[in-house]
């Protein structure tokens, strides 16, 4: 006995649209709660980016080719790549916080 799934696409949310207007908050909310998302996902690709630039300026101190910094971070090359080209969608932070520490650069975090 198998019961058919249902797997009919009844409403598509185009891309410029406002997700929060779309799940029927009204005008105000919705176009606050996207300035909010916009917000934290601006924070969020700003320390991804300061963290990857940390470990890419780690790479050049040290004068290493990306394979022998994938070697020392147990990582593939192409990660290291990724990295260095600052692909912020690739990663999340507490992947470069630990890439970090197994560079011997703790990373503190100041709230405020």
């Amino acid at each position: 006995m198998s019961q058919a799934i249902d797997c009919k696409i009844r409403h598509i949310t185009p891309t410029e649209a406002n997700i929060f207007a779309e799940l029927g908050f009204n005008e105000h909310e919705s176009k606050h709660l996207q300035e909010d998302a916009q917000k934290e996902v601006e924070q969020l690709l700003l320390l991804k980016r300061q963290l990857m630039q940390e470990i890419s300026a780690w790479i050049a101190e040290h004068n290493l080719r990306q394979v022998d910094a994938a070697e020392k971070l147990n990582v593939s090359r192409p990660r290291v790549s990724d990295v260095v080209n600052l692909k912020t969608s690739k990663f999340t932070l507490d992947t470069l916080v630990m890439m970090l520490s197994k560079l011997g650069k703790p990373v503190s975090v100041t709230v405020g």
